[in-house]
């Protein structure tokens, strides 16, 4: 019974992970809107989450004597990761940007398809394509791939309108569904490449926690380096003094969320339930998000269900429990 309960606990947590993610984008999409700098944004999230983090280091290394040694190939495994995670990060913001978090959460469906594949490449993940189990993967892999393309491209008329009028819901607070920019395809083209350089650092992670398996200490780093290369970034692109100020309001909220959970809480655990099931496991989660989005869009914002993208979205998202469960079975 409790060995069954621990191995809940990735299920529960990989929930969680994927909750806070699909928050994150909302939060972030509103604060957007709102006219705070993304680039700044970035860089204040990830200076604030490796603050939090640097403690983590010193601690470790006093009370665990059979700590491993930091080596400096660990260090620049450790570098490459944290600039395929820079790179998937501004790709992230920049597509919700041009798109919505609906999108986002949708295109994170790619992520269970380009881990699966990339385990493949690596060989961290066998195929025995006469079992159940591999032949559920490779379905849900096909599925997320169609699914992620008709979101983007399909939208199609509205099905369902929110019961809430629209001229209840304030006219900036409905922005953070509609972009200004209204370029939801670039948007779904970068999300679409968030999601492999997700799935990209699941990989990474993989091998980096065989030679080093000390979770706070690689994301105290990993966000470290971050900060180096969204405060460069920051310092060539932004040119206005006052996107640098930081005021009390949706862009400090924003802030504070993305840094504390969904970046230091969410990062840590998803690292952690990667540590105890591998990267294909922890990428079936993903799907889950889109529900969470859907539904705050449309019960709290006024948002239409379009035909295309939201139920496209949600059908695609029921394809994982399909391969997660066939894993579970044959674990």
């Amino acid at each position: 019974m409790e060995g069954r309960a621990r191995g809940s606990l990735p299920f529960v947590g990989m929930i969680m992970v994927v909750l806070a993610q699909a928050g994150n984008m909302v939060v972030m999409k509103m604060a957007m809107s709102d006219g705070i700098n993304k680039y700044t944004m970035v860089f204040y999230c990830n200076a604030l989450s490796s603050l939090v983090l640097l403690p983590c280091p010193f601690i470790i290394s006093r009370r665990s004597g059979s700590c491993p040694p930091f080596t400096f190939s660990v260090l620049r495994k450790i570098f490459l990761l944290s600039l395929v995670g820079f790179t998937s990060q501004m790709s992230g913001y920049v597509g919700i940007d041009y798109s919505s978090p609906v999108l986002g959460t949708a295109m994170m469906n790619l992520i269970p398809a380009f881990t699966f594949i990339l385990a493949l490449i690596s060989r961290m993940e066998k195929v025995n394509w006469k079992s159940s189990s591999s032949q559920a993967k490779l379905v849900g892999t096909i599925a997320s791939i169609l699914g992620a393309f008709l979101v983007t491209l399909y939208k199609g008329p509205p099905i369902l309108r929110s019961p809430i009028p629209p001229a209840a819901v304030q006219p900036r607070r409905l922005l953070f569904l509609f972009s200004r920019q209204s370029n939801w395809i670039l948007g779904g083209f970068l999300l679409a490449a968030e999601a492999f350089l997700i799935s990209l650092s699941y990989i990474g992670q993989a091998f980096i926690l065989k030679d080093y398996p000390v979770v706070l200490n690689i994301m105290f780093y990993v966000l470290f380096f971050q900060t180096i290369f969204s405060g460069l970034l920051s310092f060539v692109t932004v040119r206005e003094p006052q996107s640098w100020i930081l005021k009390v309001d949706m862009g400090l909220i924003a802030i504070l969320y993305s840094a504390l959970v969904a970046g230091v809480f969410r990062v840590t655990l998803s690292t952690w339930c990667l540590k105890r099931t591998g990267p294909v496991y922890v990428s079936m989660f993903q799907p889950l998000g889109t529900v969470f989005a859907v539904g705050l869009g449309f019960i709290f914002l006024s948002e239409k269900l379009h035909i295309g993208r939201y139920k496209y979205s949600l059908f695609f998202s029921i394809e994982m429990p399909i391969p997660l469960v066939y894993n579970l079975e044959s674990s």
